[in-house]
């Protein structure tokens, strides 16, 4: 089918942005959950789209395996795997296409997007994602790991489940968070204590939030929210602390290469937006560059925040202190 062509001059933006072109592949493969977004694959034809493209789709099953469905398909010979469903079963179907060196296609039908928006997808054409399959560029980017278990976003300790259903969470997320912790918890409450050991440094904390993501987020400035880039080879590291009397609670924001949390048994965590119990030891860290990405040649291929930002600094630890009216000032990752 016919579809809208890029310039020449975005073609040389995305080639700056490290992308490449690539042709089609023999067996491209779709799995799409009809229940993420509140059945916005059904809403946007996705099944119909993609058939048009000469992409064979599989409809994800509630309760179905689908790490185990995907595995499936790839010893059948796929070699491109796509997913059109929320964050969490992206993460799954990206983690087998890795551990095969397949590239990897996202369709942005979920509720929040936000792997599609850090990747630099355009979440508002859901038919020009599919061009991904025919018609893409490639590139590689980072995963994230804890206890070898993959993600593609972050790892959220803390009221973090509460925030994101706030309006405004991913443009402001430090004051949201912050805003949260001191509607949700009252001074003198026990969180648990956590260990964290990082590539500095090891400390002991009670933290009301804490956010490990596949590379720093941006907490201030244009496109505020997003990742700069999923290339940096570093976890950000987002801690607010439990708030106290008479005082707003401190938090900064860090990044590193690998990170160590002792947690207690059974703590609760939301893991790319899904509920997860971790316990003990956990071993969080960065493998650089293990996933092949394809989008479509006519999206952005950046996040906000790079496209409107010119550099970001990833080492030292900045420090969220309230200004005079006990709001955060915010700070780079």
């Amino acid at each position: 089918m016919q579809s809208r062509q890029p310039t020449l001059h975005h073609l040389s933006t995305l080639i700056s942005r490290g992308w490449h072109l690539v042709g089609a592949p023999q067996r491209p493969v779709l799995f799409v959950n009809p229940r993420s977004g509140d059945g916005a694959a059904g809403r946007h034809g996705v099944i119909d789209l993609a058939r048009e493209r000469g992409v064979e789709t599989v409809t994800v099953c509630p309760g179905e395996d689908l790490r185990a469905r995907v595995s499936e398909l790839v010893a059948e010979g796929a070699d491109v795997l796509g997913m059109a469903g929320g964050d969490g079963s992206l993460a799954v179907v990206a983690s087998v296409a890795a551990a095969h060196e397949l590239p990897f296609v996202c369709i942005p039908i979920g509720m929040r997007n936000h792997f599609a928006i850090d990747l630099g997808i355009d979440r508002r054409d859901v038919a020009g994602a599919l061009d991904a399959f025919t018609v893409g560029v490639e590139r590689r980017i980072d995963v994230a790991h804890v206890n070898g278990r993959m993600f593609l976003n972050n790892v959220a300790l803390g009221i973090d489940g509460a925030a994101d259903r706030k309006a405004g969470y991913r443009s402001s997320k430090v004051r949201t968070l912050a805003e949260t912790a001191r509607r949700v918890l009252a001074p003198g409450v026990l969180m648990p204590e956590l260990r964290l050991v990082d590539d500095l440094e090891g400390k002991d904390v009670r933290p009301a939030v804490l956010l490990i993501s596949n590379n720093p987020y941006a907490f201030e400035g244009p496109g505020a929210g997003t990742r700069p880039t999923l290339g940096s080879g570093r976890l950000g590291i987002l801690g607010i602390d439990a708030p106290q009397e008479r005082r707003p609670a401190p938090g900064r924001t860090w990044s590193s290469p690998h990170l160590e949390v002792q947690a207690p048994a059974e703590t609760h965590f939301r893991l790319d937006g899904d509920a997860v119990e971790l316990a003990g030891l956990l071993r969080f860290e960065v493998q650089p560059a293990a996933l092949r990405v394809r989008i479509s040649r006519r999206h952005p291929g950046a996040s906000p925040s790079a496209r409107l930002r010119s550099s970001m600094s990833y080492a030292a630890p900045r420090f969220l202190p309230p200004d005079a009216t006990g709001r955060f000032t915010t700070g780079g990752c």
